[in-house]
Order: structure tokens, then C-alpha cells, then sequence
């Protein structure tokens, strides 16, 4: 049984198919990547499967249990988590107090909450800037406190909307070893990216979606020698770098 599967998801804006029967799952441990181009459809299908919108034709199961018509927040207590691509971590609270926010999901009790969001923000690297306010971190740290928060509720699987946009390429590099500890820890992820160090590094497989429909799934090596991904987005230069045979 797969931890995620959507089955023929499927939601239209009007007279626009925004997500067109997408077939999608995740199992217990992998690293899944989503990519596409701008407009493909990545974030849609994202706020699908987490609660934020609801399918026009399909199913989406986590743990083997639809969570059609269930709110974020029941899906976040079931072990279902996302991050946003525009981080507002709360300006005028501490690094702590703002994972201790997603601390609250699972710990009623003050004192395991906060041994949990410590926890959590040793595993992300932020110890040092623990009691910085939000207003003060720098946009890497911005992005690590919404991990953090993220798994401060103890997810089964987490869900990544662009976490490298408007990063260094160093610190790039960081944030990939911090999912790789989040990995090692025992989370499954899902992970929406523009950035292909990510993706090619860090996922087991891969998805593209274009024009809202899935063309193509695979581990790394086959997406990027797709002949379909490569016309849709990547480009013959991409495959050539990546040192990957162009599929014939």
C-alpha cells in the first residue's frame, strides 16, 4: 500500500483543466520530485493533495484512507504536511516560539512541545539562531523556520513547495544535507523544485507534469533522457550536462 496515491485527480478553473487525471504515488521512505514548467500545474496538484482544494474527479488516499473533503489541518494531524513557497515565518516571535507553533499538533503538554521544536531546530541547523526574531533571519533562515515547522508537527510525509527559491548555490548545497538528514529521520517527501541539483540529487523518482497532465515518471536518469520532458522542459543542453543518452 502506497503512504500517498492520487487516482485520476483531476480540477478545472472554469473552462481551464488546471490538473488533467494525474495518476501520482509515494511510497513509505522515497524522496518523489514534481517538476514542470511554470504553469504546468505543480502547485495545483499540491494544493489537491493536501486539503487546500478539492478534486473535480477523483480520489486521494494517504495511509490507505481517502481525505477527500477533509481539512488541512485533520490531514496534518493524520501525518500530512506542506511547506509554501513564500515563507511568512511570525515576524515579532523567536525562532523557537515559531516551531513550537507546529509543535502544538501532536503535544498538548508545553514542555514535550518544546522539547520537540528544539529537536527540530538542532536537525534544521538553526540552534544558533534559536531565539532570533523572524523579522531578523535572512531568507536561508526564513526557509529553514518553515521546515522546521513543518516537521515540528511530526509528519509522515512532508510535502516541499519550492524550498531552494531565492537561495545562494551554497546554500543550496546546505539545504540539500539538512533533507538529507530529514531523510535519514524518516520522512517521506515530496518535493516541488525549479532548482535540478535538487531534484537530480535528492529523488528517487520523478514526475513532470505539463499542460496539468503527467507525461512522464521515472527515476532521475530516464527523466532527463525523456524525449517528451526534454521538449517540454528541460532541453537537449540540460541532458548533455547532466551526461545522460538522449532516449531513442
Amino acid at each position: 500500500m502506497s503512504l500517498l496515491e492520487a487516482r485520476s485527480v483531476t480540477r478545472r478553473f472554469g473552462g481551464l483543466t488546471a490538473v488533467n487525471a494525474v495518476d501520482f504515488r509515494v511510497e513509505t521512505g522515497e524522496i518523489v520530485g514534481l517538476i514542470g514548467p511554470n504553469g504546468a500545474g505543480k502547485t495545483t496538484f499540491f494544493n489537491l493533495i493536501s486539503g487546500f482544494l478539492r478534486p473535480d474527479e477523483g480520489d486521494v488516499l494517504f495511509d490507505g484512507h481517502s481525505i477527500l473533503g477533509h481539512k488541512p489541518s485533520d490531514i496534518c494531524k493524520r501525518g500530512m504536511t506542506r511547506t509554501f513557497q513564500i515563507v511568512k515565518p511570525f515576524p515579532e516571535m523567536t525562532v523557537t516560539d515559531n516551531v513550537l507553533v507546529g509543535a502544538f499538533n501532536h503535544h498538548g503538554d508545553t514542555g514535550a512541545a518544546l522539547a520537540k521544536a528544539r529537536s527540530v531546530i538542532e536537525l534544521v541547523g538553526l540552534g544558533p539562531q534559536a531565539g532570533k526574531l523572524g523579522r531578523e533571519l535572512t531568507v536561508a533562515g526564513r526557509k529553514r523556520v518553515e521546515l522546521a515547522k513543518a516537521l515540528a508537527t511530526e509528519p509522515k510525509l512532508m510535502l516541499l513547495d519550492e524550498v531552494m527559491a531565492g537561495l545562494t548555490p551554497s546554500e543550496v548545497g546546505a539545504m540539500i544535507e539538512v533533507l538529507g538528514r530529514v531523510r535519514d529521520a524518516g520522512v517521506t517527501m515530496v518535493i516541488v523544485e525549479h532548482v535540478m541539483q535538487v531534484i537530480m540529487n535528492l529523488s528517487d523518482r520523478i514526475y513532470v507534469l505539463h499542460h496539468g497532465e503527467a507525461i512522464a515518471e521515472g527515476p532521475p536518469r530516464e527523466i532527463v533522457a525523456n524525449p517528451r520532458v526534454m521538449e517540454a522542459y528541460l532541453g537537449e543542453s540540460f541532458v548533455a550536462e547532466a551526461g545522460a543518452e538522449p532516449a531513442t
